[in-house]
């Protein structure tokens, strides 16, 4: 599947993570942000616009109803910050560490998360569309009540991942690894499978294969 990478231009500005505050709304556009330490803050609505974001510790921090288009990070921790109600599109996670954040209620579009950590990360109620999710860890991840849409996960671990009451027609996990999942039955139609993960599934509604 292909999806729109962030329209960034080459010539960027150099600021700092704070300079969000010099714009009468937090915000930053046109910039590139390297080794900017923003951990445990909290601020408004912050946008962020054709923007580079890497090597930056923005941990704990609340970054709730954040706007992101045309994004890319590089090299971030953004474990356990809130970006609940977040709007993305046109966003890259590349190597980045999202452990534990709060995506609830978001709307992610044209995302991409590659070689990433997002174990326990919270997308419940949040809408998915046209994301690629690429040798990333979710493990214990909570996607409940999700809208996914175009969604690929290519070589993830998936382990315990909670997908329960999100449809997974047209989902592609045959290349994702996991012990256990929680999903709904009802919700499993149309969801690409292994031959070895379809033997998992066929376990959770009481099959039992004959070798």
């Amino acid at each position: 599947m292909k999806i729109d990478a962030p329209k960034i231009p080459e010539n960027l500005t150099e600021k700092s993570f704070t300079a969000i505050f010099d714009q009468e709304e937090p915000s930053l556009e046109m910039c590139l942000v390297t080794d900017s330490e923003f951990a445990n803050e909290s601020v408004g609505r912050v946008q962020l616009y054709k923007t580079v974001i890497k090597n930056c510790q923005l941990s704990n921090t609340d970054f709730s109803r954040i706007d992101l288009t045309d994004v890319r990070f590089e090299n971030c921790d953004l474990s356990n910050a809130n970006l609940s109600k977040a709007s993305m599109n046109r966003v890259e996670f590349l190597n980045c560490k999202l452990l534990g954040c709060d995506l609830t209620d978001s709307y992610i579009g044209n995302t991409l998360f590659s070689e990433s950590i997002l174990n326990m990360v919270i997308l419940s109620d949040s809408k998915l569309e046209k994301v690629i999710f690429d040798h990333t860890s979710l493990e214990s991840a909570d996607i409940f009540a999700c809208k996914l849409k175009k969604v690929d996960f290519q070589s993830c671990n998936l382990n315990g991942a909670n997908f329960e009451d999100t449809p997974l027609k047209d989902i592609d996990i045959s290349t994702s690894t996991f012990d256990s999942l929680l999903v709904s039955i009802e919700h499993l139609k149309g969801c690409k499978v292994s031959a070895s993960q379809a033997v998992q599934f066929a376990s959770l509604i009481g099959l039992k294969i004959q070798r």
